[in-house]
């Protein structure tokens, strides 16, 4: 195994023990604002996986898929503030 292979494999567990931490954040989640930060998180932590697979793999074939992650994430945290705020003004 070579040391890129290594680094590889121990950055996918960490990103798998976020992810999954994120999800039982989403799941537990006490408020909707708990749930929306998770997501968030979640989000971030797909788009570095897929940036670390494209920098260890040498290529930008998912590079449309990171944008698009990026702009739901955007979207959605934008909509879900101008929820949070319609809710605070009633």
């Amino acid at each position: 195994m070579t040391p890129l292979t290594i680094i590889g494999l121990v950055a996918g567990v960490m990103f798998g023990i976020g992810a999954l931490a994120a999800v039982v954040r989403i799941i537990r989640g006490p408020s909707i604002l708990d749930r929306a930060l998770a997501t968030d998180v979640l989000l971030a932590i797909a788009m570095c996986a897929l940036g670390a697979e494209m920098a260890i793999n040498r290529h930008t074939d998912t590079l449309v898929v990171l944008l698009v992650l990026a702009v739901f994430a955007i979207l959605g945290s934008i909509a879900i503030a101008r929820f949070i705020g319609l809710q605070d003004e009633s």
